[in-house]
């Protein structure tokens, strides 16, 4: 046991292999690292911004976690920083609980995650439906993109208010002359990040956007409000203060970022295995690297970290192959800090809320949304209830919520699957045959399907009836529920005067069938078969041998669960 724990710490350590190629690769990767720290310098400070921490908090988590998750995360092109995700699950902390949290709150769930991806948490994501993420991702657009209308208009942001009351609020008591000169700047700036790609796709269309409406702000004096005054080096690294209160208070905060660090990062880091040839990631260690850069981001005074899969694409399309990307892009990002910090402070607000407007609009999955509206009611119902909740009240919820709306879906589409069906005798009819019911459990017996299946074969009642024998070899899923509730049909029959012969038990089955006590019901071990014949052949005789008469009073009610008549299966 010990020897597992040492490989498992040994695999999450960094190793030569992470650079693997990089001779041949350095040039792309020092190009594509250039290239997504252009793109990340805006959404930095926006997000940092956006979360209620400020854009130098933004600016120094992009540079230190980034760097931190590149040597020590699970895949090779993953780009970590600030993200619109966690700004909007920061956000009503930091109003809540005051900035100087933020710091405490980063390195608590930065060692939540770290304890997930050492105890092989990892993989979890996988678990998450398709339409909840589409879902989660069109609410977190939504927020984005209504965390900006303040900005936008000029107007200070309302203090504890959700996004949407926050925006409807501004919007409604909005003033012409502040909100003319930032509209101007949003106008200017969505233009160029829109018209730019379509001139040259190479241009870091963000970047140079936030510049134009800069000094355009400047050349016109516009009264707009700026980001103001960055530090000009990194703030001295220091563990932040920590008691047993501010522990316990800040402990669900914490478990909720770290959920959505995780689930972020993994996402991320799956996008970028499909898109890049540099083989697969390993989500434990994509976890462990990912918490160690958000315990790193709150040492330096920064905000918690994630994967963030915008960055991360323009990344492998850039050419990014090894983890020299992410890194260049972090020491790019650092020269901001110490060459360029005075001009980066005279950016206007409205710029950069102008390009989280953009960035919200182009994360919406337009053809995720059509696709899953069309393939079932239950996908777009779960699509749109993640959506909802996820703008109307708390993301971790939504998520949660859709996972058990999805659950619920697929149980009752199982449940209708499942079925019991009466079938003819196999063969030539022989006397007494009308006295044997031969019965197919398909589907599932399962805590949704066990009582109508019960009630199925309960009230399919013939006078006739002296045996019964239950076929359980077409049955896939059998849960606790079921084998007791078959356990309790087996001796209410028997109870009737009724022989229950049981074939075709399958061996994963049989364990759980024989704990509650179906076995035990039989009134013989040889009541329990594995073929058909055999157990066909053990009916006869049973009919044969008593003496002949009405059986059990069995009527000919239709049975709540389709009972059918067919020829059985061999």
């Amino acid at each position: 046991m010990m020897g597992q724990h040492v490989r498992r710490a040994v695999r999450m350590l960094p190793r030569t292999a992470d650079y693997a190629g990089l001779r041949t690769t350095w040039t792309r990767d020092l190009i594509a690292g250039l290239t997504v720290g252009v793109v990340a310098l805006p959404l930095a400070l926006a997000f940092g911004i956006s979360s209620g921490v400020g854009a130098a908090a933004g600016l120094v988590t992009a540079v230190v976690a980034g760097v931190v998750a590149a040597v020590f995360g699970g895949s090779h092109v993953q780009v970590s920083g600030p993200t619109g995700a966690m700004a909007v699950v920061l956000a009503p902390i930091v109003a809540h609980y005051g900035v100087g949290s933020v710091a405490l709150v980063t390195v608590l769930a930065g060692v939540i995650v770290v304890v997930a991806g050492m105890t092989g948490l990892g993989r979890a994501v996988t678990f998450i439906p398709w339409p909840v993420m589409e879902g989660f991702t069109l609410g977190i657009a939504v927020i984005i993109f209504l965390q900006q209308v303040p900005a936008a208009l000029g107007q200070p942001v309302p203090q504890g208010r959700p996004p949407l009351a926050a925006a409807a609020q501004v919007v409604a008591a909005v003033d012409p002359d502040t909100a003319g000169p930032a509209l101007v700047v949003v106008l200017v700036t969505a233009a160029l990040m829109v018209g730019l790609p379509r001139l040259h796709a190479a241009l870091p269309a963000s970047l140079l956007a936030v510049i134009a409406a800069t000094v355009l702000a400047a050349g016109l004096s516009l009264t707009v409000t700026r980001i103001g005054v960055l530090p000009d080096q990194l703030p001295t690294p220091h563990w932040p203060h920590t008691d047993l209160a501010a522990l316990k208070t800040l402990a669900g905060a914490a478990l909720a970022i770290a959920a959505l660090a995780a689930i972020e990062s993994l996402l991320s880091a799956r996008v970028a295995a499909a898109m890049s040839a540099t083989g697969p990631y390993d989500p434990d260690r994509e976890l462990v690297g990912q918490g160690l850069a958000s315990v790193a981001s709150g040492v330096f005074g920064g905000m918690p970290a994630t994967g963030a899969i915008a960055r991360t694409a323009v990344n492998v399309r850039s050419g990014a192959r090894t983890r020299v990307a992410a890194i260049t892009h972090s020491v790019l990002l650092l020269a901001v800090v110490y060459l360029a910090s005075g001009p980066v402070g005279e950016i206007p607000l409205a710029a950069l809320a102008a390009v989280l407007m953009v960035t919200a609009l182009r994360m919406v999955p337009y053809r995720s949304v059509v696709r899953i509206v069309r393939a079932s009611r239950s996908s777009a119902v779960t699509f749109a209830l993640t959506a909802v909740v996820t703008v109307c009240f708390d993301l971790i919820q939504a998520v949660e919520i859709g996972i058990a709306v999805t659950a619920v879906f697929a149980l009752r589409a199982l449940a209708r699957r499942s079925s019991v069906a009466r079938e003819e005798l196999p063969g030539p009819a022989e006397p007494g045959d009308e006295r044997i019911a031969l019965l197919r459990l398909d589907g599932a017996m399962f805590f949704g399907a066990a009582e109508r299946i019960s009630a199925a074969i309960s009230d399919a009642r013939h006078p006739e009836v002296s045996v019964v024998i239950i076929r359980l070899s077409q049955l896939g899923l059998l849960d606790a529920t079921g084998a007791h509730t078959l356990a309790q049909i087996t001796r209410d029959l028997e109870a009737q005067g009724i022989t229950v012969i049981i074939k075709g038990v399958q061996p994963e089955h049989e364990s759980l069938l024989r704990n509650v006590g179906v076995f035990d019901g039989l009134r013989h071990d040889n009541h329990l078969v594995d073929t058909l014949d055999e157990a066909i052949a053990h009916a006869r005789r049973h009919v044969a041998a008593e003496t002949p008469g009405p059986a059990s009073g069995l009527d000919e009610r239709p049975a709540q669960l389709r009972i059918e008549h067919g020829p059985g299966p061999n």
